[in-house]
């Protein structure tokens, strides 16, 4: 078993034991906040799968993550509640969005394919503003959670934290075989060396797009689940902001990782809540704390988590 999926399996452990801790606190509320987590969790982990693994820098991916909140929106007006059903619709929308801007935007690299994705998941961000029969600028409210094949499981904050992490092991899970596998490789390889691999037979753009596409099926799943959490989906899920704040929680834990990405969403999030309770004026001490920690440990927390065991020996 690689270190990874042992950091994996005792941060699943830790998230395991979060809602039995919150029960003896008496803060139901932080469960909320612990599935928010999860959630993005899911976000960088796909984000990831791109980024450290392929070196495809989306700053347009939060449009995933739109995609599964409306997902739930729209199906829901039309009284499909189910969230197997409305995880499919979105993997569904996000993989043929996936499919037409990865085709155009891997015909480009280096900071034009950060570009184009950019610009790609702001004309995703304004379609969903223009959309007046869900709110526009102002949002959706959901009437009701939603349902776990019929049944209303997920009305409980708890069923539902556990569900979300349920979703997070199985999504590490896929992703730890995929970067495993021959396909993962040649990502890999492709991340390395672009023309040797493409040299020995390996077309770049085929493998890419393939894993362009997987990655934002899987976000959408993350979508999804944030629109249950809130219950009101916006606009604002497929922001630039928010793709800057994945690529944020990447960076933070570890790039081409996969569990420094739960970790850095992990990281990111508690910081946030932290420094937010503390002052208003949180995102400059947090940028601060992000600059020292790519000055001092280049490879986020996993690479300082390596240096301290280095040291000990």
């Amino acid at each position: 078993m690689s270190a990874r999926v042992q950091v994996a399996l005792v941060l699943f452990a830790l998230f395991a034991l979060f809602p039995p801790v919150v029960i003896a606190l008496d803060d139901p509320f932080l469960i909320l906040i612990g599935t928010r987590i999860l959630a993005y969790a899911i976000a960088a982990m796909a984000l990831d799968l791109i980024l450290g693994f392929g070196a495809m820098v989306s700053f347009g991916h939060a449009a995933y993550l739109g995609f599964g909140a409306y997902a739930v929106a729209v199906l829901s007006s039309f009284g499909i509640h189910d969230i197997a059903l409305q995880i499919l619709a979105a993997m569904a929308v996000s993989a043929l969005f996936a499919l037409v801007t990865g085709a155009i935007s891997l015909r480009t690299r280096g900071v034009y394919f950060i570009m184009i994705t950019l610009a790609f998941g702001q004309m995703a961000f304004f379609f969903f503003t223009s959309l007046s029969a869900y709110g526009g600028d102002d949002g959706y409210a959901l009437s009701q959670r939603s349902t776990l094949f019929g049944m209303d499981l997920l009305r409980s904050n708890t069923v539902f934290y556990y569900a979300t992490l349920g979703l997070l092991m199985g999504l590490f899970a896929l992703c730890h075989l995929i970067v495993r596998s021959r396909f993962g490789r040649v990502l890999t390889g492709l991340r390395e060396n672009r023309t040797r691999m493409q040299a020995i037979g390996f077309p770049p753009f085929r493998y890419q797009l393939t894993a362009f596409v997987i990655s934002g099926c899987l976000t959408s799943v993350a979508g999804v689940v944030l629109a249950n959490q809130a219950q009101f989906v916006s606009p604002a899920f497929m922001s630039w902001h928010r793709s800057g704040e994945l690529i944020v929680m990447v960076v933070l834990g570890g790039i081409g990782t996969l569990s420094g990405a739960i970790g850095g969403a992990v990281a990111a999030l508690l910081l946030e809540e932290f420094l937010g309770a503390v002052t208003e004026h949180w995102r400059l001490y947090f940028g601060i704390f992000l600059v020292l920690m790519v000055l001092f440990s280049p490879r986020g927390i996993t690479g300082l988590v390596q240096q301290i065991k280095g040291s000990r020996r």
